[in-house]
């Protein structure tokens, strides 16, 4: 038994590795998962909102489950269907939904998550910051109430979907700014850590080896992953979401440094980079708790055994 749990927001926008960082979420017995909000990103967010609750009937998240902002707080929307294909979560067959969605938006059921409960709130946003900006913008009275975010975002050496521009930055650097700038404790799993995470074709078929149905469709997702990552010259795939929630399950496997970091929301070349302070050249004190890397073995051995958890879960696929 457990004798205490950690109130959890699950904000993302599944997207195959979002999918997976909620299956480590919803292993650990540690984690109560208050809410899942959907945001834009991967796909619209009428896509990213259906693959969110079939996600949840699969896993058996019984939380509730909020549309979120269908667009950046400034910017037009990008989608990546190049990467997670037209339906942001291409692959094997999913359930139906289970659940309806709340009729409350992300933002206030988020903060009604926050007030509700007694406990500091962690998010873990896999998805561009919108959703969580928005709250911080609309509701700024429930700052205090959220003890972590834990994203994954950015990339302090390089970008993947610009040169200086990770992907969920990128898509809403002004939102991102918010939240680097809100004082609150943030982890920052950005392409430094997420691409040292890379599970390989054994790594794949140790996971199929496991055979419930849960960790089958995970090696199905990695499937579909391999395919496109070996076109960009990847011998495996980089897990980027999972990155969030591990760092949290399992921090001794990561490599952590409290670093001050800005989010450039105006360069013409570098809008959503985040910017390191390696030296502490401008005197500021950190903002971010950046995860810089990872012991690859440990993190699959996580993977592995949060798929194990599923063994008596099964629910009805068409």
């Amino acid at each position: 038994m457990v004798d205490h749990k950690i109130p959890v927001i699950l904000d993302g926008d599944p997207g195959h590795d979002d999918a997976i960082a909620w299956v480590l979420a919803k292993s650990n017995p540690n984690f109560d998962i208050k809410a899942v909000t959907s945001v834009a990103g991967n796909q619209t967010l009428e896509k990213t909102t259906y693959n969110a609750m079939r996600v949840c009937t699969l896993l058996g998240i019984e939380a509730p489950i909020a549309k979120g902002r269908n667009k950046p707080l400034l910017a037009q929307l990008i989608t990546a269907g190049n990467f997670h294909g037209e339906s942001g979560l291409d692959g094997p067959k999913l359930p139906e939904p289970c659940m309806q969605l709340e009729e409350l938006s992300s933002v206030e059921l988020m903060s009604k998550v926050l007030n509700e409960t007694d406990e500091l709130v962690t998010i873990i946003s896999t998805g561009p910051l919108t959703n969580v900006a928005a709250l911080l913008l609309a509701h700024p009275e429930v700052k205090d109430k959220i003890g972590m975010i834990s994203i994954m975002g950015g990339g302090l050496r390089n970008g993947n979907w610009t040169p200086a521009a990770e992907f969920n930055i990128f898509e809403d650097p002004e939102a991102a700014q918010i939240v680097f700038t809100s004082g609150i404790p943030l982890t920052m799993c950005g392409l430094d850590v997420t691409e040292k995470a890379i599970v390989y074709p054994d790594d794949e078929k140790k996971i199929r080896a496991i055979g419930n149905q849960v960790s089958t469709i995970v090696a199905d997702w990695l499937a579909f992953f391999f395919k496109h990552h070996e076109q960009l010259g990847w011998s495996g795939s980089p897990l980027h979401d999972p990155c969030a929630v591990a760092v949290l399950l399992k921090p001794e496997i990561f490599t952590i440094k409290d670093l001050y970091v800005q989010v450039d929301t105006k360069g013409q070349y570098t809008r959503g980079a985040t910017i390191p302070d390696w030296h502490g050249t401008s005197k500021q004190q950190p903002n971010v708790r950046a995860v810089l890397g990872v012991d690859r073995e440990g993190f699959v051995d996580l993977l592995v055994e949060a798929c194990k958890v599923y063994d008596d879960r099964k629910v009805e696929i068409q």
